[in-house]
């Protein structure tokens, strides 16, 4: 007789089959049926186990494909984070301002990594990120996805794939927080474009304070905003959307 188990139980099963087997993100997993003998469980409990493994990026539906291991991506604490973020009794500011802090202690702490990573290269790809961002910059455009594709690319050398998944996740959250709080773009917002060119400047010439200083100077705009916004003196920088 088939155990209708918990919830919580079915979902420990299947991802205990899913190491067992070995598989990887993309294979194809059990059908609900073969899941119900294998394991013994109920076809309800299955199902509600697969709908609470998606949601953790565990394991993704593809209508009329059937189900695949998921990508196993930080997506889900990127929309825990926004929505508390919305909850967090109008201490949105804050959160946005701890993301922040979380993503200047990401980039500071491999400091050290990067310069032996990236000391006397040419970087061609960061350069033209760096001239698109300031090309969209003088035409008055944000310029979100070239920002985003500077720091993947940037840290697409460091062995430690999570650190790489986190620097993404929380990217995605600051850079979602702001529109939702009506954040315009800094005035200054030339001066971060600067910095992202002083912070490869300093990596290929292996100066690793002349990094952490550039990080900061990336950040510092931002901050001048968020402290406006928080004393209550950037009613301008609120009129707008980035």
């Amino acid at each position: 007789m088939r155990s209708k188990g918990t919830g919580n139980d079915a979902v420990e099963r299947i991802q205990d089959l899913i190491l067992a087997e070995g598989l990887a993100p993309g294979d194809p997993m059990p059908t609900e049926s073969a899941l119900c003998e294998r394991l013994q469980i109920s076809r309800s409990s299955v199902r509600e186990a697969m709908r609470t493994l998606a949601s953790l990026d565990i394991v993704e539906v593809r209508h009329g494909h059937g189900t695949f291991v998921g990508q196993l991506s930080l997506s889900p604490l990127v929309n825990g984070l926004l929505f508390r973020a919305r909850l967090d009794d109008g201490n949105d500011l804050m959160a946005l301002r701890e993301v922040v802090e979380l993503r200047i202690a990401l980039d500071l702490s491999v400091a050290d990594q990067l310069v032996e990573l990236y000391r006397g290269t040419a970087n061609p790809e960061l350069e033209g990120l760096v001239d698109q961002m300031r090309e969209l910059t003088e035409a008055g455009r944000p310029f979100p996805d070239a920002d985003a594709a500077f720091h993947t690319a940037l840290f697409s050398r460091l062995s430690n794939g999570l650190l790489r998944q986190l620097a993404q996740a929380f990217w995605e959250i600051h850079t979602e927080a702001v529109p939702l709080l009506g954040l315009a773009p800094a005035a200054d917002i030339l001066d971060t474009v600067d910095a992202h060119q002083a912070m490869l400047t300093a990596l290929e010439a292996g100066d690793a304070e002349a990094y952490r200083q550039a990080v900061h100077a990336h950040y510092r705009p931002l901050g001048r905003v968020l402290d406006a916004a928080a004393t209550g003196d950037g009613a301008a920088a609120l009129r707008g959307a980035e």
